[in-house]
C-alpha cells in the first residue's frame, strides 16, 4: 500500500478473527478500531482519509459472505479493495467447566464448520447465531449454562474456560478477508483483480464476457451475482480474475471485456497474502 494510514478499522468487537487478522497484518504500529458491523466499517473509512478496514468475505465452510459483496458493489462512493488476507481459523470450544452446557453462541460459519461435531457431542444444545464470535463468548459469560465457538484467545478476555481445542481440526477451515481503502492508498503490486460488471439483459451476455477471459487466458477464481437496488430482475457481477491489470494479458482482456459489457468497474487489482495462523 502507498500514502499514510494511521487507522485500520476492523469488524469488532474486541476479540474477533478480524482483529486477530489486523494484528497480524497491521501489529501495533497504527490505531486499531473496532467496529460494530461491516457496513459501518466501510462507512468509517468513507469518513477518515488515511483509515483501511478489514473485513471478511468469505469462509471455507460458511461461504460468502455477502454483505461485504453488497458493499463493494454499491456505486455510492465506491473503495477498493486493497490486500487479500486470510486465516487458518482453529475454532475453540469456550464455557464454564463443570457446567452443562444448554445453548451454544457463535457466528453462523462457525456453527456451520463445527455442525458434525456439535451433533455428536452437544446432540441436545440450542443453538443461537450471532453477529460475531467475540459477542458470543461475552453472552456466554453471562450464562453458566452457555458456551461459544470462538477465538481461544477469547477466553481470557471473558473469563471462560477452555472446553475444547481445536473443534473440528480434521476439516480445513480458511476465512478470506479483504483490506478496503481509498484508491490513494492502491498497492504497486497486483496478484489478482476484482471487477464489478454490468451486462446487457439479453441471451448469451454473460457467456459472451467470459469467452473474453478464456480468449485471453484469464482464470477467474470467483463470479457472484447480485440484484441491482431499485431495478427488479436487474444484477451486477462480482468477479474475481488472477494477474494484474498492468500485465498484457488482463490488460488486453479488460479493453475487450468494456465493450462486451453494458459498464465495468475495477473494485481493485491487489497483493494475495499467505495465510495467518490462528
Amino acid at each position: 500500500m502507498t500514502g499514510s494510514i494511521t487507522q485500520v478499522a476492523y469488524l469488532g468487537p474486541r476479540g474477533t478473527f478480524s482483529e486477530l487478522v489486523t494484528r497480524k497484518r497491521f501489529g501495533r504500529t497504527i490505531e486499531h478500531v473496532p467496529i460494530p458491523g461491516i457496513y459501518e466499517v466501510f462507512e468509517y473509512v468513507r469518513a477518515h482519509r488515511n483509515a483501511v478496514g478489514i473485513v471478511p468475505i468469505e469462509n471455507s465452510s460458511g461461504g460468502t459472505i455477502y454483505e461485504t459483496i453488497d458493499c463493494l458493489v454499491e456505486p455510492r462512493r465506491p473503495l477498493v479493495m486493497l490486500e487479500e488476507l486470510s486465516l487458518k481459523v482453529r475454532l475453540a470450544l469456550l464455557g464454564h467447566r463443570g457446567g452443562k452446557i444448554q445453548t451454544l453462541y457463535s457466528h453462523f460459519a462457525p456453527m456451520q464448520h463445527c455442525d458434525p461435531w456439535i451433533r455428536q457431542n452437544l446432540p441436545r444444545v440450542e443453538r443461537k447465531e450471532v453477529v460475531s464470535t467475540a459477542l458470543a463468548a461475552e453472552t456466554a459469560a453471562k450464562n453458566p449454562h452457555a458456551a461459544a465457538l470462538g477465538m481461544k484467545h477469547a477466553a481470557k478476555r471473558y473469563g471462560l474456560d477452555v472446553l475444547e481445542f481445536p473443534v473440528q481440526p480434521e476439516v480445513p477451515n480458511l476465512t478470506q478477508f479483504v483490506c478496503i481503502g481509498h484508491r490513494q492508498h492502491a498497492p504497486e503490486r497486483a496478484d489478482k483483480t476484482s471487477l464489478i460488471v454490468t451486462l446487457q439483459n439479453r441471451p448469451g451476455s454473460l457467456c459472451e464476457f467470459l469467452e473474453v477471459l478464456r480468449d485471453h487466458q484469464v482464470n477467474m477464481t470467483r463470479l457472484l451475482s447480485r440484484h441491482i437496488v431499485g431495478q427488479p430482475k436487474s444484477y451486477v457481477f462480482f468477479i474475481d480474475i488472477e494477474g494484474s491489470p498492468s500485465t498484457d494479458p488482463v490488460n488486453h482482456a479488460l479493453l475487450r471485456a468494456r465493450r462486451v459489457a453494458e459498464s465495468l468497474r475495477i473494485a481493485g487489482a491487489y497483493p494475495v497474502r499467505k495465510p495467518y495462523l490462528s
